[in-house]
Parts: C-alpha cells; structure tokens; sequence
C-alpha cells in the first residue's frame, strides 16, 4: 500500500514538469484554438478552419486564455488564474491532463513555444513598476531567465530570434530580439512606427504579420490620440527584414488585432468587433477577402495547427546554447 501511494505521489509530480503525457495525441486535420467568454467567462476553445466545430477545451470557472500549439502539436499552452495568479498551463490537445508549468506561481503571459517544442518564451509584469520582460524557459527542468524588455512574443521558426513590440504605450514598435545575445534589431524604419504589435511569423520564416496603424490621427491632446491610433488600427505584413510592407484589411473598419499567419502562409487569422462584439475572421493574403469564423459574442485571438505543414522538433544548436545570462531556478 505505501509503495503504491508513492509511486501516485511520484507520477502526480513527473505530470507536473513533463512534457511529454502519455495520451497526448496531436490532430489529423487542421485545427484552430481561440478565446471565448460566450458562456460567461473566458475559456479556450478549438475549431476547424472553417469556423465548424467550436468546442469549449477548458471548461473552468477561472479565466482561460491565449493557448498556443506546441510544433508538434501533441499539447496547449494557455494561460489561467485558476490558482490566485494568471501563470502558464499546459494540456492535450483534448482538453486532459491540465497541469501548471511551473512550480512557483509568478505572473507569467504571452505564451509561445519554441521550434524545438523544448523551451517557451513568456511575458512576466512586474505589477508594481510596471516592466514587461520576456523570459525563456526550459520545460521539464524549471529553469528560466530574462531575455529583453517587451511584449508579445514570437519565436522564429529557426529559433534564432524572438519577435516582440517593445516601447511604451503609444511609441511601440516591431523588434527581433537574437536568442543567444539578446541584441535587439529594429527590422522596419518608416517615419511612423507607433503601435506595432503582436507579431506571428510565416512558417517560413521570412514574413511577419502584425497590429499596426501607420496613419496618425492629427490630434494633439495625449488620451485622443491613443483612442484614435486604438481605433484605427489594422493587420499588415512584411518581410523579416522590413521590406514589402502590405495592408491585408481595411483601415476604415473597426480596429483588427492579434493576427496570425496560417501555415500554408495563405491566410491570417486577426479579431474584429461587430456589432459590438469582438469575433474572429481571417482573410486570404491574396484578395484580401475576409470570412467571418464565429458569431457568438466575445471571441479573440488564434492559433493554427496543420499536421500537413509540420515544424521540426529537433535540438537546434544555434539556439539551445544560451548566452543571455544566468539561468535562474524558480
């Protein structure tokens, strides 16, 4: 009896760190997770492509948010408050087996997996400066450490660099951040720069779409300008090294946010408000037409996976020998 009492404590903490679960089974056809409160809180949920489908994978009380697939796409990366204090989750991709990455509960946001599947990048605040860093961390080995100051990370598909916004409120801009110095390049350098965010990457690795409105507003007053940059704001692409910038939707709409590039590179999955209600769509790069995915209130964000454009999941040399700075044990 005391045998098997401890090898159930045993298994409960190997659940805790790993990440590899026994029953995680990646999905056969494309699939796309997103934010939902239709129900009355937040919850991730998935879906086909088509917006068919719709499934609520959490099904918690706390507030669940931003899930990410890993590259293989055998587990989700979310973010809840279900114990006190937002930090990071994984589970299958059935929803099962939800565990907490981390043993010590900081606040930690803005998930994303790098290409090896071995390590994430994350956002911790400090709530009383305010600072947002981004840190990378090893799963399994509770190991973390600070990279470089910004928001919305993006972890290339070669692994060697993070794309972020960095800046304050206003002045935010598009930057690549290099893994293994934390040297940061300002890869677009037009006169406007104000409000570029959330950056996802082709599967390629040679485009970037992003939240951007590089029309201002001619308003002096400090709080007009903000609510008129937030209003007008709308999903563009450009090339890793600044060039070829393209506007996919249109300014004239309610403002478009949080864009992710599909894998076949064709498509961008961005959140709009209609009717009053934020709802996800996504738009051909091509024509430039949009379908709307969901119609119930309150949905936002979106991650793809497509086991037909699958990442490598092998160590990469080039990015798993760090140099930017201590490992720290949490």
């Amino acid at each position: 009896m005391i045998r098997l009492f401890v090898f159930a404590i045993l298994n409960l903490f190997v659940l805790h760190v790993s990440v590899s679960p026994l029953f995680a089974k990646a999905p056969t056809t494309p699939k796309i997770l997103f934010t939902s409160a239709r129900d009355g809180n937040y919850e991730v949920y998935i879906m086909n492509p088509d917006g068919s489908e719709q499934v609520n994978l959490t099904q918690h009380r706390a507030t669940d948010r931003d899930a990410v697939w890993s590259p293989s796409g055998d587990q989700i990366l979310f973010e809840s408050d279900r114990d006190g204090i937002r930090d990071l989750y994984l589970m299958n991709p059935d929803g099962s087996n939800v565990r907490r990455v981390f043993r010590k509960a900081i606040y930690r946001n803005d998930p994303a997996w790098a290409p090896d599947g071995k390590q994430i990048a994350y956002v911790h605040m400090n709530l009383e400066i305010p600072l947002f860093v981004i840190h990378i961390a090893t799963l399994g080995k509770q190991k973390e450490a600070p990279l470089a100051d910004g928001l919305d990370p993006a972890w290339s598909p070669d692994g060697t660099e993070i794309a972020c916004s960095v800046g304050g409120l206003i002045k935010r801009r598009l930057a690549l951040i290099n893994v293994r110095t934390g040297n940061r390049r300002l890869p677009m350098r037009p006169k406007v720069t104000n409000r570029q965010e959330s950056p996802s990457w082709s599967a390629a690795g040679d485009k970037l779409a992003f939240t951007w409105n590089k029309n201002p507003p001619p308003l002096a007053d400090g709080e007009l300008v903000a609510k008129a940059w937030d209003d007008r704001r709308t999903i563009y692409i450009v090339n890793r090294d600044g060039t070829g910038l393209q506007q996919i939707v249109d300014e004239a709409g309610p403002r478009a946010t949080n864009p992710e590039l599909s894998p076949s590179g064709n498509e961008v999955l961005y959140t709009q408000k209609i009717d009053g209600h934020l709802q996800i769509f996504k738009v051909d790069i091509n024509s430039e037409v949009p379908t709307q995915l969901t119609n119930i209130k309150q949905n936002s964000g979106g991650d793809w996976f497509d086991p037909a454009y699958p990442l490598s999941v092998s160590p990469q040399p080039q990015f798993l020998t760090t140099t930017w700075g201590k490992v720290k044990s949490k």
